[in-house]
Formats: C-alpha cells, sequence, structure tokens
C-alpha cells in the first residue's frame, strides 16, 4: 500500500469529562505545537463526549476533511470507552482479540501487583489489519489506522501515555510522511498593547504568507509569533530572522525584550548570567511574586539570592530598614519608600541590583491622591538608584493589578541589564 502523505491534520480528543471542565485538555495543545515542528497543519480541534453516535459523526466529519485525524481518550477498559470500536466500524475494520496484547496487559498487572479485571480484554481488541501503537506507561495501545488517503492515529487520554506514545511511536512515522517544516519564533514585547502593535505591523501581517506575523496577547504583554514553512528547518529559521529583523526596523523594535526568551522572568535570568550580576528584592504589595516568578525558571539560583516580603511597615523598618520618618512623611506607597526598600534588599542580600515594589492593590485603600493602582517601584545599584510610578487601571482586580505591576518590575531590572 502507498503510504499516504500528510500536510494536514486535525485533533479529536474524546471525554465527556473534558466537555464538564472536569479536566483541561492539555492534549490538544501538545499536539498542534508538535505537528507543526513537522510542518502538518492543524486546521480543527474537536472535543466530543462518550456517546456512540455524536462520537461516530465527529470521526466521519474529522475524516471527511482531514488527511491525518489524531485522536486521544476511549480507549480503556469501561463500557463507555468507544474509540476503538467507533475507529474499527468506520474503517471496516472487525476487531479480533490480540494474545500478544493481552499477554502484554497481563503482565502489566502482574507486575504492579494488581489482578487484571475481565473487561481489561476489551483493550486487546484490535481492527484488522491496523497498526499496534505500544503503551510503555499504561495498558491501553494506540491503533493506526489507513484507508482510502486517510489515517488515524488513536492514543490514551491520561497525557502522559499520550506524550510517551507520541514520542515513541508516532513521531518516527509522521516524519516520514510530512515533506516540510515548520518553524514558528516569537518575539516578546513589553510596554505596548496589542492593538497599537498591530497597527504598526498590520502592512506585514496582511502581505505575510510564507513566513506569517501574528500578535497575541497575554496578561500586560503581546508576544508576535513569526511562522515559516520551508524544505528544512535551517532554511525556515533563517526566512523568520529575516521577518524579525524587519519587526525590529518598526517602532515597535523599541518594546522588545527578547526572542524566543519565554517570559520576562526568563529574560531577566538569562540577561543577569550574561552580566554576571546577583539580583534580590523586596516586596510590599506583590507579596512574593516577583520572587516566585523568577524561582519558576530553572537555575535562577546562580543569579538570585532573595527576596523580603515586608507588608506592614513595622517590617519595612525592622527588615529592610525603612526610616520611621520616610513612611511617616510619605507613607509606605512612595518613591522615598520604594528607594529605601531597594537599597535595604541590595544590602541584606549583598547582591549587585535590588528591585522593590510597594502599592495599592486594592480593592480598598486608595485615596484621592493614592488610588487602586498607584505603586512605586525602585532600582537600586551601586551606581545609583531609579525610582518609577505605575499608575494601573483600578477597574481591573487585585491579582490582575499584581501581576502586571510583576511584570514591570521585572521589565525595570531588565532596562537596568542593558
Amino acid at each position: 500500500m502507498e503510504k499516504i502523505k500528510i500536510n494536514s491534520a486535525e485533533i479529536l480528543c474524546v471525554g465527556t469529562e473534558l466537555l464538564l471542565g472536569d479536566i483541561v485538555n492539555t492534549n490538544a495543545a501538545y499536539l498542534s505545537l508538535r505537528l507543526a515542528e513537522l510542518g502538518i497543519s492543524v486546521y480543527h480541534h474537536t472535543v466530543v463526549g462518550d456517546n456512540p453516535e455524536r462520537l461516530k459523526k465527529a470521526f466521519s466529519d474529522a475524516l471527511s476533511r482531514s488527511e491525518l485525524v489524531l485522536v486521544t481518550g476511549g480507549l480503556g477498559p469501561t463500557c463507555d470507552d468507544l474509540t476503538r470500536e467507533t475507529a474499527a466500524e468506520l474503517f471496516s475494520m472487525p476487531l479480533e482479540l490480540s494474545k500478544d496484547i493481552l499477554a502484554q496487559i497481563r503482565g502489566y498487572f502482574s507486575s504492579s501487583g494488581r489482578e487484571m479485571t475481565d473487561n481489561n480484554k476489551r483493550q486487546a481488541m484490535v481492527p484488522r489489519g491496523a497498526t499496534v501503537l505500544h503503551n510503555d506507561c499504561g495498558t491501553a495501545p494506540g491503533l493506526m489506522l489507513e484507508r482510502d488517503g486517510r489515517m488515524m492515529m488513536l492514543m490514551p487520554g491520561v497525557p502522559r501515555e499520550m506524550k510517551a506514545m507520541y514520542e515513541k511511536q508516532i513521531l518516527p512515522i509522521l516524519k516520514e510522511r510530512s515533506d516540510r517544516t515548520i518553524v514558528s519564533r516569537n518575539v516578546h514585547l513589553f510596554g505596548i498593547g496589542e492593538s497599537a502593535a498591530e497597527s504598526i505591523l498590520i502592512d506585514m501581517m496582511n502581505e505575510g504568507v510564507n513566513p506569517t506575523v501574528a500578535p497575541y496577547a497575554k496578561e500586560g504583554e503581546v508576544r508576535i509569533r513569526v511562522t515559516a514553512a520551508a524544505e528544512n528547518e535551517k532554511a525556515a529559521l533563517s526566512m523568520c530572522d529575516e521577518t524579525i529583523e524587519k519587526i525590529r526596523a518598526t517602532e515597535v523594535g523599541k518594546y522588545i525584550y527578547g526572542v524566543d526568551v519565554g517570559s520576562l522572568e526568563a529574560a531577566v535570568v538569562k540577561r543577569l548570567k550574561e552580566k554576571k550580576m546577583t539580583l534580590s528584592c523586596a516586596e510590599s504589595c506583590t507579596g512574593g511574586l516577583v520572587a516566585k516568578r523568577i524561582v519558576d525558571i530553572p537555575g535562577c539560583s546562580e543569579v538570585f539570592y532573595g527576596s523580603a516580603v515586608t507588608y506592614a511597615n513595622s517590617a519595612k523598618e525592622s527588615v529592610l530598614g525603612v526610616d520611621a520618618k520616610t513612611l511617616a512623611e510619605h507613607g509606605a506607597v512612595s518613591a522615598d519608600t520604594a528607594i529605601e526598600m531597594a537599597r535595604g534588599a541590595r544590602r541584606i542580600y549583598g547582591t549587585d541590583i535590588a528591585v522593590s515594589i510597594t502599592g495599592i492593590a486594592g480593592p480598598g485603600g486608595g485615596t484621592p491622591e493614592k488610588p487602586v493602582g498607584t505603586v512605586y517601584m525602585a532600582i537600586s545599584k551601586a551606581d545609583g538608584e531609579q525610582v518609577k510610578k505605575l499608575s494601573l487601571s483600578s477597574q481591573r482586580d487585585r491579582d490582575f493589578l499584581r501581576h502586571v505591576a510583576t511584570s514591570n518590575a521585572l521589565h525595570f531590572v531588565l532596562e537596568q541589564l542593558k
């Protein structure tokens, strides 16, 4: 049989629990990313519950419009696991018991000290002519079915099992079936909104077919994704890099804080390592969120020493050495207090640079002079100190204000490390 060449695909995830929101569907996002690496375009995501008629229609619709359908879920031993049976019916491949798979399932249960129940035999039923995809992490084998220029691959719904099966069983097959490579690079912006970035790059976005340019907003940031398709990775990367240089040449360029850095905190850690500098924090309204975001980055221990969370004025005085007179005359939320907090953190931890943040996150506590959303942050270095004031929207909730405040603090550090 001639091998089917794959250029487009869709992902179909089975499980009523996904529709109810009991489980977050991470499988679809993972598979989309991995397929893009192979140059396989994903045009549809579908989630369908454990209902035989709806499942059959979803499978039939997917096969009618896509060369490849990747299915996760519904391969278990219970009566509502219908993926295997539905696929076998659509491909006209009658189910047959595989003694080899049954032996593997028995061995899996035996090795874990459990007794296999009779319903697990369902997982050993294989459509005649299908290719078995071995499951090294569980009992449900995957299946690959091909017919009339269409391919369907069935995988377990458990993310750990699905990912292992994709890496070891499916990826090698798909690499043989794709004739191009798609590469995406991400340009990270801070200090400009999505609509403003789009208005600057609109011509590039409208004219760009290969590479494509697309903006994506996240809390307080914008990501520009540049995607190119070519015969190999090197050629696609070269196309992306050429477009990124064009973006840098626009007004958007001054807002770029990194390419493929992942996040502000990752960029901070990377830049500190490059500069061989160390960082500490002093936080009030953010309650340690700046430190938390930095500590989320592996390897940060080389450059990040610690954070003093001083919410009460007494803590600002006793821990950081903020002058009581400063607090009395200017208040906890002020430029003077922020500077003394940063100065105290740098002294305590002995770092090259320290950043502080103090503000009013709400919903209460604001005044006409200092409304909710007023934030001060300061940087302390051996060669001087700088302070910045933010007036964030008081209409946003407390969590949003604190997140955006930490993002600004991290970006403030990046600016000082240029």
